[in-house]
C-alpha cells in the first residue's frame, strides 16, 4: 500500500477578509467616534450634574472598549500576516476578537436588565427632556457608525465556479465575524436609544413611570439575542466546524471519478472567505496528487488544500 501526499499551490497563508485593510480603517473611525462622544457625555453629565449623560457616557465606553478589540484584531492578524508561528495563519484572529465581544455584549445584556429590575421596583426620578435629548444624540453617533460599518453583508459573497448543478454560493459561511460583532455593537446601542426615546416620551406624557425600566427589559433580552448569535457563528469558526456541507458534497463529487473513493473529508474556516481541505482517496489505480487537486480548481474561497492518494488494499 503506497501513499503520497500534496499540498496545492502555494504555502501562502494569508488568510484574511477580502476587505481586511478597508474593514480596520472604518473601524478605527468608529472607535474614535464612540470615545469622542463618551468623553464629551462624561464631561457634559459631570458639567451639569445629569445622571443620564454620565450613565449613557460609561455605557458608550464598554462599546468603545468592544469596538477596540475589534479594531487591534484587524491590526495584528495584518501585522502578523506572514509570521510562521501561526499554523494556518492569522485570519481567525477576528473571530477570536468577536467571541470576546459577544461575550462583552451579553454582560452588558445583563446589566440592563438588572437596572431595568431594580428600577422596575424603586423608580428613579427622570429628567425627561435632558434623557430624550441625550438618547437621540447617542442614536446618531450610533447610525453614523453603523453606517461605517455596513457589512455590505451580502455584497462580499465568495461565489464559486459553476462546474456542476451542486455549486452554489457558499456566502454565509464567510463573513467577517468580526466587522459583524463591531456592527451589532453599534446596532445594540442603537436598538436601546430608539426604546429609550420611545419608552421617555410614553412615560412623560402618561406617567408611567414603569415605561422606561419594562423597555430595558425588552432591550436586554434583544442584545442578548444577538451576543448569543455572535457567539455561536464565531465559536463555530474557532472550533473548526465543518465550513460549509455544499461545498463538501461539491468537493467529494469532483473527487469521485471512476474507482477513485473519497475515505476521508474535512473542510474547514481559517479566515473569512477562506477554507482549508484535507482529502484522503484510495484508488484501484493512484494517480499523482495534482491530478486529484486539478479536479477543485476554481473552487474559490478553497485557500489551502491538502490531497492524499492511497491505492485500494486488496
Amino acid at each position: 500500500m503506497h501513499s503520497h501526499s500534496i499540498d496545492q499551490w502555494t504555502h501562502d497563508h494569508a488568510f484574511l477578509g477580502d476587505k481586511h485593510d478597508e474593514n480596520e480603517r472604518r473601524t478605527w473611525l468608529v472607535v474614535v467616534l464612540t470615545l469622542v462622544m463618551m468623553v464629551g457625555e462624561i464631561i457634559a453629565g459631570s458639567l451639569f450634574g445629569s445622571m443620564a449623560l454620565l450613565a449613557d457616557g460609561w455605557h458608550m465606553g464598554t462599546h468603545a472598549a468592544a469596538l477596540g478589540i475589534a479594531a487591534f484584531a484587524y491590526r495584528f492578524a495584518r501585522r502578523h500576516l506572514g509570521n510562521a508561528h501561526f499554523t494556518f495563519g492569522t485570519g481567525k484572529f477576528g473571530d477570536l476578537a468577536a467571541f470576546s465581544s459577544a461575550i462583552i455584549l451579553g454582560l452588558i445584556a445583563v446589566e440592563i436588565a438588572y437596572e431595568s429590575v431594580l428600577r422596575l421596583f424603586t423608580p428613579v426620578p427622570i429628567v425627561y427632556g435632558e434623557a430624550i435629548a441625550v438618547a437621540v444624540l447617542g442614536l446618531c453617533v450610533n447610525l453614523a457608525s453603523a453606517w461605517l460599518l455596513r457589512d455590505n453583508h451580502d455584497h462580499h459573497h465568495h461565489g464559486h465556479a459553476h462546474h456542476d448543478h451542486d455549486d452554489h454560493d457558499h456566502h454565509h459561511h464567510h463573513h467577517d465575524n468580526n466587522l459583524r460583532a463591531a456592527y451589532v455593537h453599534v446596532m445594540a446601542d442603537a436598538a436601546t436609544s430608539v426604546l429609550a426615546i420611545g419608552a421617555l416620551v410614553v412615560a412623560m406624557y402618561s406617567g408611567w413611570v414603569w415605561a422606561d425600566p419594562a423597555v430595558g427589559l425588552i432591550g436586554s433580552a434583544v442584545i442578548a439575542s444577538w451576543a448569543f448569535g455572535l457567539v455561536k457563528s464565531s465559536g463555530a469558526v474557532l472550533l473548526d466546524v465543518r465550513a460549509d456541507e455544499k461545498l463538501e458534497r461539491v468537493i467529494r463529487a469532483r473527487m469521485e471519478v471512476g474507482d477513485d473513493r473519497v475515505t476521508d473529508l474535512h473542510l474547514w474556516q481559517v479566515g473569512p472567505g477562506h477554507c482549508a481541505v484535507l482529502v484522503s482517496v484510495v484508488s484501484d489505480k493512484p494517480k499523482q496528487p495534482a491530478v486529484y487537486k486539478k479536479r477543485l480548481a476554481g473552487l474559490k474561497g478553497l485557500s489551502h488544500v491538502t490531497v492524499e492518494v492511497e491505492t485500494c488494499p486488496h
